[in-house]
């Protein structure tokens, strides 16, 4: 399905303009098989993923160990993974909000029955971190929250609209803006989100945006984007 852009603001939108061919891979959320694929119709271009790798879906720990090991895909960090790494700085019952907004599936992708240990978070976070692993711990803590190529911006859930991508607070990347769905920006640069579930991949007044709820609908979107164009590919699978 093809979009052509369409400016509905007030004033001109800017061309866009990726340095080369991008395909975008919106929120994965443990479904291994869909990323699988979505890779494999993926290849010749450079790949970007936005984040929320874990929880939820079924595969948490084999998503996340598949993109350690691909590092011709560039990885960005996502709310999930913050409250996933929060987790494991600090397990109070504050950061322990993380099971429920699908922590537990992550848990459980890794071998952990985590009801058996849910009253001692101390002792969950050690058995997860020992699961887990240093190295894959430390790549994940090493994701950038954002990425651009030419006027094109990548980021997980939205950005400020009144500043420059370079100059973004972190939280605000992740966890989005008020006025980002709301204001086009004015300096040109096309937003690449995912964070937010929508029913199809949707172009609108500078946003690309490619969240189709993989973990509930088994509908993985992605974008390929070129000069002037926006592809949007599904990739389908049962419903988990």
């Amino acid at each position: 399905m093809l979009s052509r852009f369409l400016d509905l603001s007030p004033y001109r939108l800017a061309t866009i303009s990726p340095e080369r061919e991008l395909v975008v891979i919106g929120d994965i959320h443990g479904r291994m098989d869909l990323l699988c694929r979505a890779l494999e119709q993926a290849k010749g271009a450079q790949v970007v993923c936005v984040g929320d790798y874990v929880d939820r879906g079924p595969e948490s720990a084999g998503v996340l160990r598949l993109l350690q090991e691909c590092p011709e895909v560039l990885c960005l960090h996502g709310n999930h993974e913050d409250m996933l790494l929060r987790f494991l700085d600090d397990p109070t019952d504050r950061n322990a909000r993380w099971f429920k907004h699908g922590g537990d599936t992550t848990l459980e992708s890794f071998g952990i029955d985590w009801h058996k240990l849910k009253a001692n978070h101390a002792a969950l976070r050690d058995e997860l971190v020992g699961v887990m692993g240093k190295p894959l711990i430390d790549w994940l803590r090493a994701l950038p929250d954002h990425f651009v190529s030419g006027n094109v911006a990548v980021v997980h859930a939205g950005a400020d609209p009144n500043m420059a991508i370079e100059l973004q607070d972190r939280h605000t990347l992740l966890w989005g803006h008020p006025q980002f769905p709301k204001r086009t920006r004015r300096d040109g640069v096309w937003v690449v989100h995912g964070h937010t579930i929508v029913g199809e991949g949707f172009v609108r007044r500078g946003r690309i945006a490619i969240d189709t709820g993989a973990y509930a609908t088994g509908r993985l979107t992605f974008a390929r984007i070129a000069r002037s164009s926006v592809t949007f590919e599904v990739v389908d699978g049962a419903e988990r």
